[in-house]
């Protein structure tokens, strides 16, 4: 049992996807703060306040006016805190951009290392109707002209 586990373990596919794993824990760390240290504080300018996580309305009546979203519900408030869902969205947005233009670079690379491949050798040309033959060939196909011989 422990060796189909070590063969399974240490199959290219689990070692791939386990550092894929831990690259993108390390990516949502560096997205959230970006949100989080960035972008949320420019959009708490528009909002008027400093977090979005503060954003909360008060369905019972209870006064709030002022208060952070823990502060009204230790006064017995209860409230809907949308400004949590804001950032959240806000959140998945940005990971959600910056992965679309990390995928699509690495497609761009992909594409340029395959028409590298890909590039046809310069195919030898009849002397004569300039039509394509190949390497070896001592007629060509299309003029039927005898080929000189290669040098």
């Amino acid at each position: 049992m422990w060796k189909e586990f070590k063969k399974f373990a240490l199959k290219g596919n689990v070692l791939d996807m386990a550092i894929g794993v831990i690259i993108g824990g390390a990516f949502g760390k560096i997205v959230s703060s970006l949100v989080d240290d960035i972008f949320m504080p420019l959009i708490g300018l528009l909002f008027k306040t400093d977090s979005l996580t503060n954003l909360y309305v008060t369905l019972n009546g209870v006064e709030t006016k002022g208060m952070s979203a823990e502060a009204a519900v230790e006064a017995g408030a209860n409230i809907l805190r949308y400004g949590n869902l804001i950032s959240i969205i806000i959140n998945f947005l940005m990971i959600a951009l910056i992965l679309f233009f990390v995928v699509k670079g690495i497609n761009k690379l992909k594409d340029l290392t395959k028409k590298e491949e890909e590039a046809p050798k310069a195919a030898r040309k009849c002397p004569y109707c300039k039509g394509e033959i190949a390497d070896d060939a001592t007629r060509c196909p299309h003029c039927t002209s005898e080929l000189p011989a290669e040098k």
